[in-house]
Formats: C-alpha cells, sequence, structure tokens
C-alpha cells in the first residue's frame, strides 16, 4: 500500500513514521506514548491505496479531537496536527503568499482575477521584509482544534480550491486592509489580533484587503415610501447588501395593512404578507458573498399596525403557507403604551398607517398623544383587548423563538442619536440602534474584545482592556472611511454619524477562570466594571479622534454634546475607577468622533475561533456534540473537565453521567457543591439574574445588545413575568431569541386551549406578580 506525499512522490506506508509524526507535537502535553500509538492504530485503519500524506494528517487530527474528553490536551494536538498540516501545504512567508493572491487567475476564463486589492498588494511589496519578519507563525498553534477549523473552513482565502493562507497571513491581511499606509499601526492590530485580545467581526475578516472590502456587518433600513416604487427601491437595496455579506434589519411601520384604498389604482392593498415574502425569497437567492452565509433580513414593526396578528406568525411551521416567511425573522419594535395597555387589561387600537400617518416617527409623550388622538376620532381598524394580542406574541415565541421584542421608547430616550430623528429599528441580532430614513441606511462595523484574555494571576486587568479598547476604537473608526459600501445611502450615514460597535465573548469564561458562579455578586459588580471600562475607554478614545480630525457632522444637540453620557440617560450613577468628570469636560469642548460606540453582539463565529463562549451569555450546557467529516464527537466545557481530572473524578462513568444529565451537573452526587454553583448552565440560572445583569451593563452600552432568554419549558405566566421585568428595568432588547428546549412539548395541546389558558395565565402574572408561584423563571 501506497501514500503520495506533498511533493507527488509515492512511498510505501511506514506505520512508525505516522507514530513519529504524532509524537513529534506532544511536547508538554499530558499525552502518553500509548495514548500515541493508539491514535497511529486508528489512522492505519482508515489508510486506502494512494491515500495523501494530507489526508492522513487529517484522520489523525480528527482522531485526537475524539479523545478530547480524556484530557483536554488532545484538542491541543489535533490542533497542532491540523496547523502543522497547513503549513507545509502553504507559503512561510506573508509576502509571498500576498503575491499568490494578487497574481491569481480564473481557472475557467484565464482572466487575472486579484483576490487582494491592488492597493494593499503594493504596500506589501513595498514593506516586505518588516511585514514578513513581524508574522510570527508558532501562534497558530494557540488556536484549539474547533477553532483553527473554523478559520480553516470559511476564512482563510483559497486558490483553485485549495486553502492558500495561514491565519497569521489573514490577520496581518486585515490589519493592512484597516490601517494601509500606517505599518506600525498595522503591526500593533496584527499582534493584538494574533494574540487574541481582540477580533475583528466576520464580514472584516473575510474582506478587509480584497478589491471589495465590505467590512461593516449591520445594515437597517427603512421602508423609502409606501408604494410599489418603494417598496422595490427597498428591495433592491436589500439585496445589494446581502450580496455583500450584510445582515439586514428593516422597518415596515409605514407599509399599509390589508384592506387600505390604493389611490393610484383604485384597487385594495393585501398587505405586508405577500410583500414580506418577495423579501423572504430575496434573502434566500442572494446569500451573503458566494455562499459564504444566506441572506439574512429581520423585519421590524409596531404592534398598532392593523396586520400585526398575521405579521407575528410568518415563521409559524403550521397554517397556511402564503402566509408564511419562514427566512425571515420578525421583531416588535414596543411603545411603553402598549406595555401599559396589557398591565392595565385595557383596550389595544390597531391602525392602518396610511389613515393613520406619522404614529412610527414620534415615541414617548408625543406618540402617546397622536396614538390616543388618533383613537378618539376613531381612526382604528379595529380594537381588541391588549392582552388578546399579547397572548398571540408569546404564543409565537414558544413556538418559533421569534418575534423579538424591542422597546421603542426605552431606544429613543436613552439615544445619543436622539437629535437627529426618531429611531425606527434595530438590526438582525437587536444590538444596533441607529436612525434611519429614505435617504440614510445605517451601519455599522463591529469587533469584540475576547474578556478571558485579561484575567491573570492577579485577577483581572483592566488597565491592559483600557489600552486594547482604545485601539480597537480607532480601528472600527478608520474601517469607516476605508470601507466599499454597497449603496450610497450607506455612506451618506456612515459619514454622518460615524457609529461603531464594541462587544465582548467570554464573559462566562472570565467568570469560571476567576471561579464565580455567574448569579454572585462579585460576577455581577465585574460584570458592571468590565462595561464600564470599556466605554470610558472608547469614549476617551472617540474624543481623543475628534481632536484630531474633528467631531462627526451631528455631534451638536446630542446628548454627548451636553455633557449626558448613557449612564446619564439612565440615572445611574458610575464606580470612581475612571475619571468621567473630565471626560465630560472634554467630550463638551472637543466633541467625539462617533455617535455611538458599545453594541454588544452575538459572536457566534469569532468566538468559536479563538475558544470563548459566546458574548457575554452563560454556558448553555457543559457537553455538547461537534460534527467533523468522520462523524460526530463529544466535547466537555474544558474549565469543567479539568477540575475533575484534578479532583480526580473524571473517567468514562462520569462522562456518561454528564451525557444523560444533558451537560448539567446539579443531579450528579459525586460533584462537590462549589463545582454545581460554578457550573451552572443558563437553564439553571435564574432569567431575571440574566435581565439584571443586562440592565447593570446597559448604563454602559450607548446601543444594545443581543439578549438571548432561556427558557426550558415556557408557559404564558413565566413569559409574560420575563417580558415585563426586562421592560421595567429600561432594557432597549427586551429579548432576541426565546431560547427553549421543550418547544414540542409546549405547543401539543391545541391552540384554542392554549390562548384560553394562556390568557388566564398572563392575567395571573400581572395582576398578582409576586404571588403567582408559575412565574419564578
Amino acid at each position: 500500500m501506497f501514500v503520495i506525499k506533498r511533493n507527488g512522490k509515492k512511498e510505501a506506508v511506514h506505520f512508525d513514521k505516522i507514530t513519529a509524526r504524532i509524537h513529534k507535537l506532544i511536547y508538554g502535553l499530558s499525552i502518553s506514548e500509548k495514548d500515541v500509538i493508539e491514535i497511529a492504530k486508528k489512522v492505519i485503519q482508515g489508510i486506502y491505496d494512494n491515500v495523501t500524506t494530507t489526508e492522513l494528517d487529517n484522520l489523525a487530527a480528527e482522531t485526537a479531537a475524539a479523545q478530547t474528553t480524556i484530557h483536554p490536551d488532545f484538542s491541543v494536538l489535533a490542533a497542532r496536527i491540523a496547523v502543522s498540516n497547513l503549513h507545509k501545504n502553504t507559503l512561510k512567508s506573508f509576502s509571498k503568499t500576498a503575491q499568490l493572491l494578487y497574481e491569481y487567475t480564473d481557472p475557467i476564463t484565464q482572466t487575472h482575477a486579484p483576490l487582494i486589492s491592488e492597493e494593499i498588494y503594493k504596500i506589501i511589496r513595498k514593506n516586505a521584509d518588516e511585514l514578513d519578519s513581524s508574522v510570527i507563525y508558532d501562534r497558530d498553534y494557540n488556536f484549539d482544534y474547533f477553532g483553527f477549523k473554523t478559520l480553516e473552513r470559511s476564512y482563510l482565502i483559497r486558490t483553485n480550491g485549495k486553502v492558500t493562507e495561514r491565519p497569521q497571513h489573514l490577520f496581518m491581511r486585515v490589519a493592512l486592509g484597516i490601517h494601509k499606509e500606517d505599518i506600525q499601526a498595522a503591526i500593533e492590530t496584527y499582534n493584538l489580533m494574533s494574540e487574541k485580545w481582540f477580533i475583528h467581526a466576520t464580514p472584516t475578516l473575510f474582506n478587509a484587503g480584497t478589491p471589495k472590502p465590505q467590512m461593516s456587518s449591520c445594515f437597517l433600513l427603512s421602508m423609502t415610501e409606501d408604494s410599489i416604487a418603494g417598496i422595490f427601491d427597498t428591495l433592491k437595496r436589500c439585496a445589494l447588501i446581502s450580496q455583500s455579506a450584510g445582515g439586514i434589519g428593516v422597518s415596515i411601520h409605514n407599509i399599509r395593512s390589508t384592506g387600505s384604498y390604493i389611490k393610484g389604482t383604485g384597487g385594495i392593498s393585501n398587505g405586508i404578507i405577500p410583500m414580506l415574502r418577495v423579501f423572504n425569497d430575496t434573502a434566500r437567492y442572494v446569500d451573503q458573498g458566494g455562499g459564504k452565509r444566506k441572506g439574512a433580513i429581520a423585519v421590524y414593526i409596531e404592534p398598532w399596525h392593523s396586520d400585526i396578528f398575521d405579521f407575528i406568525d410568518i415563521r409559524k411551521n403550521h397554517g397556511k403557507e402564503e402566509m408564511r416567511a419562514r427566512d425571515l425573522f420578525p421583531a416588535l419594535w414596543i411603545s411603553d403604551l402598549f406595555m401599559q395597555r396589557v398591565e392595565a387589561d385595557q383596550m389595544w387600537s390597531l391602525f392602518d398607517p396610511n389613515e393613520a400617518q406619522g404614529l412610527y416617527e414620534v415615541y414617548g409623550e408625543k406618540f402617546n398623544e397622536l396614538y390616543t388622538t388618533y383613537e378618539n376620532e376613531g381612526k382604528f381598524r379595529k380594537q381588541i383587548k391588549a392582552r388578546e394580542l399579547w397572548t398571540a406574541i408569546l404564543e409565537a415565541q414558544i413556538e418559533t423563538g421569534t418575534p423579538y421584542m424591542c422597546y421603542k421608547d426605552a431606544v429613543n430616550e436613552k439615544s445619543n442619536q436622539k437629535n437627529i430623528g426618531t429611531i425606527r429599528s434595530s438590526n438582525l441580532c437587536t444590538e444596533i440602534m441607529e436612525y434611519t430614513n429614505a435617504d440614510e441606511v445605517a451601519v455599522c462595523n463591529l469587533a469584540s474584545l475576547a474578556l478571558p484574555r485579561y484575567v491573570s494571576d492577579k485577577g483581572f486587568d483592566f488597565q491592559k482592556l483600557y489600552e486594547v479598547t482604545k485601539i480597537v476604537t480607532r480601528n472600527l473608526n478608520k474601517i469607516i472611511d476605508g470601507n466599499y459600501y454597497p449603496i450610497p445611502e450607506t455612506k451618506t450615514s456612515n459619514d454622518r454619524h460615524r457609529p461603531i460597535g464594541l462587544g465582548v465573548q467570554g464573559l462566562a469564561d472570565v467568570f469560571l477562570l476567576l471561579r464565580l458562579p455567574f448569579e454572585s455578586e462579585a460576577a455581577r459588580k465585574l460584570n458592571k466594571d468590565i462595561f464600564e471600562t470599556i466605554y470610558f475607554a472608547s469614549m476617551e478614545a472617540s474624543m481623543e479622534l475628534a481632536k484630531e480630525q474633528g467631531a462627526y457632522s451631528s455631534f451638536a444637540g446630542s446628548p454627548l454634546s451636553e455633557g449626558k453620557f448613557q449612564f446619564d440617560l439612565w440615572q445611574v450613577a458610575p464606580s470612581d475607577r475612571w475619571d468621567w468628570e473630565k471626560l465630560r469636560n472634554e467630550v463638551m469642548t472637543h466633541g467625539v468622533r462617533n455617535s455611538l460606540l458599545l453594541a454588544p453582539m452575538p459572536t457566534a463565529s469569532t468566538s468559536q475561533i479563538l475558544g470563548n463562549n459566546e458574548c457575554f451569555e452563560p454556558y448553555t450546557s457543559n457537553i455538547y456534540n461537534r460534527r467533523v467529516l468522520s462523524g460526530e464527537f463529544v466535547v466537555v466545557n474544558k474549565f469543567l473537565l479539568k477540575d475533575l481530572i484534578e479532583l480526580g473524578l473524571w473517567n468514562p462513568t462520569m462522562k456518561n453521567k454528564l451525557i444523560a444529565e444533558n451537560g448539567s451537573v446539579q443531579n450528579i452526587p459525586e460533584i462537590p457543591t462549589e463545582l454545581k454553583e460554578l457550573y451552572k448552565t443558563v437553564w439553571e440560572i435564574k432569567q431575571k439574574t440574566i435581565i439584571d445583569m443586562a440592565a447593570e451593563r446597559g448604563a454602559f452600552i450607548c446601543q444594545s445588545q443581543s439578549l438571548n432568554l432561556f427558557m426550558a419549558e415556557p408557559n404564558f405566566a413565566k413569559l409574560t413575568s420575563m417580558h415585563f421585568h426586562a421592560w421595567k428595568s429600561g432594557l432597549k432588547t427586551g429579548m432576541y431569541y426565546l431560547r427553549t428546549k421543550a418547544a414540542v412539548d409546549a405547543i401539543k395541546f391545541t391552540v384554542d386551549t392554549q390562548i384560553l389558558s394562556g390568557q388566564s395565565q398572563v392575567a395571573c402574572s400581572l395582576d398578582n406578580p409576586e404571588e403567582c408561584l408559575a412565574c419564578g423563571s
């Protein structure tokens, strides 16, 4: 039997060569000679005639990764094999790799099809020696196996189907894409990213330094006008943005409802659902950048719109197909008045925006006045009990996890863009809150700080977090100027208001590293301190940029121009860790370069790259399955695994118990109480605590946060108390997704009985908030 080497030569298979290859990579790991032989044996079993050495390495890496539940070091070994394999198949020169990417020829048309931009290529050639000597390839070995495979699968640039970049090349390409001729700033950014202090968002990693550097993650649109021309103009904008790998939030409050008169044709409108189906099919057709991600659109509507009942059901699995748009994400833009009417069990009026105009253009008292005026004038299409609509919302959330809940008044009253106009929607992931109109499509560029990196033996390093945050703020500000804009309205908006979005990943990991249970007072304090530090550092950096380049053009009249920080709008006092009064005076004197700064986003892909838990969320489980080419295998929370190994409690029996308990340690008697506290999953943490922590950091978040809520077995009472707690806590985003375990069981009974029992549950939870036992979520 033969193996084909990387140079194309054939060689007889040697078992000892495979063993030696693995053995060379186990330095410093708790992996024995016996383990190496076992892995080599499994690799041999997968050998076939003329197998390539690359395929052998992939098999060895997957075999090692499958042993991760024995000891975390197997994941390190798997990564070493995979990285070493990539290194053998790629060039050890950043400048030569850049040349390959720039000189790439399309294999079908035989035309020059550069994969990096001419501008960036020229900069690399001019500074080749300095850049080549700054790249440190050993850092590729700092990724865990799954982080590395995520990079390899989706992020590293390929030529002719083969990966050409190394992770270090990617980080340097991104750094140069942002900083261009400023080589020192690029090297500084490269070092911080490659040492895992922070990471830019996925579109920035995909596109920085390429011929079309579309580096923004989020786009927010309003319907340009309620007409065929306006609707299809907005649709075209969505298509062009999706093509450039942007996630979309679009508000449709102004689109007339079913049965409305159409002056131009003398006809009657079919309402918003047929229109949404066209948007749905566009999202399916135009994926995000040539098959990288499917197009994704969240649609926002206010609950006074008379098509609201049809709207909240668009993702349901049953019902008439022509009334569904399952690839869109429905979202509610909720006024305080609606929540008050639900709470007081009052009537709620549904309007056609064509007949009751301007409701979406006002908020707070002005909205209340206009809404009640239209009610008194009898302009409503229909009046219902507010709780009837509330129950329908909860029913849709239990079945589909949506609609999202965003609170319009909290968003606008606590926005630094309130001087520009009324904010009409959020984005795809509910963390961006930016102004839009027919001429402005809002955009946001994102990056996340990798919080576990700031933990040392001495505790949490706030000073380092402050320093890195300032650098990342400058990076995101630079992206605004160097970005490719898919449509001109995006550039108009970004140039005027210059918003950015800083987020985090790995907050739960920080708590585990510092041995703080998620619900502990110490964890809650650290949560606040971290976000206060990020807000202060980014604000200071933005003020310093304004000194150099001037304030953003719509600064005058903003809360910041009056010396009001986000926590002032929440009426919360900051700690004395940072000198806020000095900064307040400087901001009022010099302005800031960016209207908005913080927007903790979901970090789904980038936290996988860096091996951290997502954003600010608790762990959803201590055990989960990973699918790879050779099949599925189990992965255990690395911190728990380490603890159980040290206590001598880790063995196959314990592993099976953990699997039987679906990743929960609470009912395993051998596990000590302190570990049970530390390793509570999100299903075992009170959602009230999750909401409280969101509100506590919310005072330092000038946009919003992608707040998922988790309920193993949701019912109307628990959901109602949860939503009302979020609303009364002042959150802008009350809920991104509702994550449930028993969604199937929850909807087994018929809709009618659900609505009946639901309305009594809602009454129970609202009328007797302290007495209703079912509400203790």
